[in-house]
């Protein structure tokens, strides 16, 4: 390397860090990208928990009767492992790591808009970790009234719940944050001449998103503080005793909880749109059509809540117009599928890791959205209500399509951001093996369900053993999948072969620029022409 080579390569190094050592280039840096790592790192490290306790729950019910654990630390290991699961690893999973670090250079952007105020909310994300997880080991035991911390149990309970409510309500605010920086960054940095419809589709998923943590997390906000003083207070919010209704409880729960849902899965529909056309070697079939689609599900998702309480004692014209309305979001969501199928129709198709992916994503999606109108339809959802039914239906969504798309985003992406690349061979024994394991995991639940096997339950009779056993067995299939998965990654960003700049023939921004991206992303911001993102 010349002279001026170096001096330029250690300028800009000084420059990202800061003049920095050690954690502190991490811990205080504003880059994008860096960022988007540090949250990446926090995920996994919390999924490793999640996953073990999840784990710890199949192997209790491997068969009747006690196995591990008794009633009450199953109640607060299915609590920890909800919570854990879904407020630090779904809700944040893919917009705040590879919307952190994928956006900006997408749209053409140097940086977001507000840098500091984006390691703020990775503070702010840290902060309600600890809170959650200190709910562990304070006085009166784990939370045990599950994820969603139903009214009367969170505040009749003697166990420690205001750790756990008090952790979810903080994580709010980091979710909030991260959308309001993402609104601003894409209606105000995006490179001259990309206008909305030359936009590539992830950055429109995140922008769905977005609204979504801006308008809908308030609501959870405030009833989790309504919680709190319940307990604390006795104020009476959802206290029959005291003139309250726990029913107000799910109606508040529920218009923020299933818009969650969107959070979750709208990134994991952008990543995918993403991943498709380039193994196909097409462009994405009805840009325009999954970008409607896109702001429909965002738009309507705040409409269908009350899906979830179709046993709690609703008025009939309430239930007819919930149920209509789960059955129209599903109509956005059938044309997302119908189109990434156009997509790879005359292909020619390359089956690389991330395409697998891609591809068994779209499968559990689909299951996982068939028996959602199943659960949406009245009559069938009284009886299958609450039973392991629903557990199955959740997963397939939230985990298979949720887990599955971040999964490919990571090896698609992978390149980029290490500038290195994973063993194939390896990742593909890992993605078959966790795919195996998580159709043996939670194919069965929906037998059981439909047999009556009441979810959250830590035992059960003798008729459910034999589908139980399948399914805690798969528990241990996937675990081991995930394991490969993470050793071959982990491997390969310290020493795998280094990466081309476009290994897999991307035409998006961010496969124009090394691997991984510089400081600023560009030495120019980039100006998109005519030609660039043609998709119709």
């Amino acid at each position: 390397m010349s002279e001026n080579k170096q001096h330029d390569a250690q300028k800009s190094y000084l420059e990202e860090t800061g003049g920095r050592k050690g954690i502190f280039k991490w811990i205080l840096s504003t880059d994008h990208k860096r960022i988007g790592l540090l949250y990446l790192y926090s995920i996994m490290s919390w999924f490793f928990i999640g996953v073990t306790l999840g784990v710890l729950m199949k192997l209790e019910l491997i068969a009747p009767g006690i196995t591990i654990m008794g009633a009450q630390s199953y109640n607060a290991t299915f609590t920890v492992h909800g919570v854990i699961m879904i407020f630090l690893i779904v809700i944040p999973g893919l917009p705040a790591v590879f919307g952190n670090f994928m956006l900006p250079i997408q749209i053409g952007a140097k940086d977001v808009a507000f840098p500091k105020l984006n390691l703020l909310s990775w503070y702010i994300y840290i902060a309600g970790s600890i809170l959650v997880v200190s709910s562990l080991f304070a006085g009166g035991g784990p939370p045990d009234t599950g994820w969603t911390f139903y009214a009367p149990y969170s505040f009749k309970t003697g166990t420690n719940m205001l750790p756990a409510v008090l952790g979810a309500f903080v994580l709010g605010f980091s979710s909030i944050l991260t959308g309001l920086n993402f609104l601003v960054t894409i209606h105000r940095l995006r490179a001259p001449g990309m206008t909305w419809l030359k936009m590539p589709v992830f950055p429109w998923t995140l922008y769905g998103t977005a609204w979504i943590q801006l308008l809908a997390t308030p609501i959870v906000g405030i009833t989790l503080l309504m919680v709190i003083g319940e307990r604390i207070f006795n104020i009476g919010f959802f206290d029959p005793a005291k003139g309250g209704d726990p029913i107000l409880y799910q109606h508040l729960f529920w218009i923020y909880s299933h818009p969650a849902v969107y959070i979750m899965i709208l990134p994991a529909m952008g990543a995918i749109s993403e991943i498709i056309p380039t193994f196909a070697r097409k462009t994405i079939f009805g840009y325009r059509a999954i970008i409607v689609s896109t702001l429909a599900i965002a738009f309507v998702g705040y409409f269908v809540w009350g899906h979830h309480m179709f046993t709690s004692g609703m008025s009939g014209t309430a239930l007819f117009t919930f149920s209509i309305l789960t059955f129209i979001v599903a109509i956005p969501s059938a044309i997302k599928v119908f189109n990434w199928v156009s997509t790879m129709h005359q292909g020619s198709i390359s089956a690389d890791v991330p395409f697998l992916w891609a591809a068994s994503f779209i499968f559990v999606f689909m299951i996982g959205g068939l028996t959602g109108l199943i659960l949406g339809a009245l009559a069938v959802n009284v009886h299958v209500h609450d039973t392991a039914f629903v557990v199955g239906h959740f997963h397939f969504i939230v985990f298979g399509g949720t887990g599955f798309a971040f999964f490919g985003a990571l090896h698609y992406w992978f390149p980029k951001i290490y500038g290195r690349m994973y063993d194939r061979a390896w990742a593909k024994t890992g993605w078959i093996i966790f795919f195996i394991g998580f159709i043996t995991l939670y194919g069965p639940m929906f037998y059981l369900g439909i047999r009556g096997m009441p979810r959250r339950y830590f035992d059960y009779l003798p008729d459910y053993h034999g589908p139980n056993i399948i399914s805690s067995l798969g528990a241990l299939v996937m675990v081991t999948g995930f394991v490969i998965i993470v050793i071959n990654l982990f491997k390969s960003a310290r020493s795998g072969e280094k990466a081309e700049m476009n290994p897999w023939g991307g035409t998006n921004l961010e496969w124009r620029i090394p691997s991984p991206p510089p400081l600023e992303n560009f030495d120019e911001i980039p100006t998109i022409d005519k030609a660039t993102y043609k998709y119709d």
